[in-house]
């Protein structure tokens, strides 16, 4: 659990080009297709989605492994605050190469 939470996590900035984005990307696609002016938002919320449930999977992870070895570290608020601007970094990438037309829904792509 911790080793998936922290792929998905922004501590691993890394991965949001391999999973999180595609992920985020996959969900916003698919709520494009019933309501298209979702995909913008769809795509930050489920980019969001994806970072805080990677925390906390690692957090949970963790805490197993800690209490199995009789040492805790615990996370931080100064962790907390670099994970959030990571996150918030990405978010508006995201915004900027949707609004310039970079990424959009897959049917957009075969358009003329």
């Amino acid at each position: 659990m911790g080793a998936a939470g922290y792929l998905l996590s922004p501590l691993s900035w890394w991965n949001d080009l391999y999973l999180n984005i595609p992920l985020s990307y996959a969900a916003a696609w698919a709520l494009s297709l019933v309501y298209k002016p979702a995909f913008l938002p769809a795509f930050v919320a489920s980019y969001w989605v994806t970072n805080i449930a990677g925390l906390i999977m690692m957090h949970k992870g963790i805490e197993r492994i800690a209490r199995k070895e009789g040492t805790e570290r615990k996370y931080s608020k100064r962790d907390f605050l670099k994970d959030l601007a990571f996150s918030f970094i990405y978010t508006l990438l995201i915004i900027v190469l949707v609004k310039a037309g970079v990424i959009k829904p897959i049917d957009e792509y075969f358009k003329k």
